[in-house]
């Protein structure tokens, strides 16, 4: 249970130097990386679903419910980022107040999160650039766009195996080129995509608006058919469960602290500006869809905003989806890659993992080391194994960091009730403890299955805390430790 204390990691904060992080990312870049993660294909995709499967057109207020569910979460990870702005999010504010065995736990979680995301994203990226291209009759080698453990059906109808995921691949180490080379370049990269999405969203919006038949929304909550979650109120309930992963891309923003130009202003205003903005555009966006085609013809769809662009005389606007999609993938690697490296670099600093993670590139300022590391694993995930097999982005280990956060803030609100804050959550604790109770019910909701991947996962991360961590972690070594 040893812990850091909030003045060392003050202390990190305003190092300077070789080893030390470059500060280059202000509001905005803070807030495009936020909307640049949160504004991914999910949008397309899980808007439909959460419509024909739970909440009808009332998917609008199923946004509006995750919206405020993750806000109570999002207040506590903006005052713990303003008065702790170093890197790592939830796995440095757990060390400052559960301690270092909860926080290698949290962190290493966070590590299993990010990696599975972009590798899962690298190849659902993949699907969908085979799928634009050969609208032009440009069409890739079948076997160079599949695992070897995928069976593909060709032109001709016989069936045969992949031999790698190529353009997963390369997307990967496209991605971690622009990271290397510096926050500030990536934030740019990531600020242009982010222009770019919203702009599709906004399109999408504004041309699909006089086309929508008002009988769509009839009734606009469903009757509930018997079974919890489907229509009725407690439908919109199982919807805003389905569409609250949208919107944990601000998390990542915490992870970057160490590199805000003036964290104090910069971490709040990125973190619940990123909240906000997506909220408004995902309620219209979901508001117009549901508009235009009526929600059980989204049943089984995996792409529900095509169906509703049929309705318009606007059907090149479904290739423009695509081409959004895709860049919505490219944003969310990056974001997820750049959030990874950052939790490595951190518990490296601390020994808790292997120099080389946080060895700094000395024009790049940039953890490059670990990030072409991570680069290699992950293009293995990426081009080798299925997307089935990789798992989709289920976000428990997120949740269970946002539970850890909002415990923090009660505890340090307790233990350290003086200590300068530039941003303080409201209503503590009851602030905190919705947002614990929140993301505790939408982990309850996950399937087995991941609760098994999470397990195995956190036992192999015990192995090499007690292993290696424990016996190398700096604050261990230290002649006057901070614990209880």
């Amino acid at each position: 249970m040893i812990r850091k204390s909030i003045a060392s990691l003050q202390s990190e904060a305003s190092e300077t130097g070789g080893s030390s992080l470059k500060r280059s990312l202000g509001p905005l870049e803070m807030t495009a990386l936020g909307i640049g993660v949160i504004i991914g294909a999910g949008l397309f995709s899980l808007t439909g679903i959460a419509a024909a499967n739970n909440a009808g057109p009332a998917v609008t207020l199923s946004f509006i419910i995750a919206a405020v569910g993750c806000a109570f979460s999002a207040l506590c990870y903006a005052e713990f980022s303003s008065m702790v702005p170093v890197a790592g999010s939830a796995y440095t504010y757990a060390y400052a107040t559960v301690g270092e065995f909860f926080a290698w736990i949290i962190g290493w979680d966070l590590v299993l999160e990010y990696s599975v995301g972009a590798a899962t994203v690298s190849i659902s990226w993949s699907q969908y650039l085979v799928r634009f291209l050969s609208k032009y009759n440009i069409h890739l080698p079948t076997q160079l766009v599949a695992s070897p453990f995928e069976k593909i059906t060709l032109a001709d109808g016989s069936i045969t195996n992949g031999w790698i995921n190529l353009p997963a691949i390369l997307i990967i180490i496209f991605i971690t080129s622009i990271i290397i080379r510096g926050t500030k370049g990536s934030a740019i990269y990531t600020t242009i995509v982010v222009a770019l999405k919203i702009g599709v969203v906004l399109v999408f919006i504004a041309l699909g608006w006089n086309y929508i038949n008002g009988d769509n929304y009839v009734p606009y909550v469903p009757a509930n058919t018997g079974v919890f979650g489907e229509f009725g109120v407690s439908g919109i309930f199982r919807g805003a469960g389905v569409v609250f992963f949208v919107f944990i891309g601000f998390d990542i923003i915490a992870t970057m602290a160490q590199e805000a130009k003036n964290p104090q202003r910069t971490m709040p205003i990125g973190i619940i500006g990123s909240l906000i903005i997506c909220t408004l555009l995902f309620g219209l966006f979901s508001f117009v869809m549901t508009g235009l085609a009526h929600y059980t013809e989204f049943k089984n769809s995996a792409a529900p905003v095509a169906i509703a662009i049929e309705k318009t005389p606007y059907y090149w606007m479904s290739q423009v989806i695509i081409l959004a999609i895709i860049i919505g993938y490219t944003s969310v690697i990056l974001v997820d890659l750049l959030g990874q490296s950052r939790v490595f670099f951190s518990m490296s600093r601390d020994g808790l993992l292997p120099k080389l993670f946080s060895q700094v590139h000395p024009k790049f300022k940039t953890p490059y080391k670990g990030n072409m590391l991570l680069c290699v694993f992950i293009s293995l995930f990426s081009g080798l194994v299925p997307i089935n097999v990789v798992g989709e982005m289920t976000s428990i280990g997120t949740l269970l960091a946002f539970v850890l956060v909002c415990i923090g803030v009660i505890v340090l609100r307790k233990r350290e009730p003086n200590l300068p804050r530039a941003f303080k959550t409201p209503w503590v604790p009851v602030v905190p403890i919705l947002g614990i109770v929140t993301c505790l019910l939408m982990m309850f909701s996950l399937p087995l299955g991941t609760w098994i991947r999470l397990i195995v996962w956190l036992l192999i991360g015990l192995a090499v805390y007690f292993f290696y961590g424990k016996k190398n972690s700096k604050i261990r070594n230290q002649v006057a430790p901070d614990s209880d």
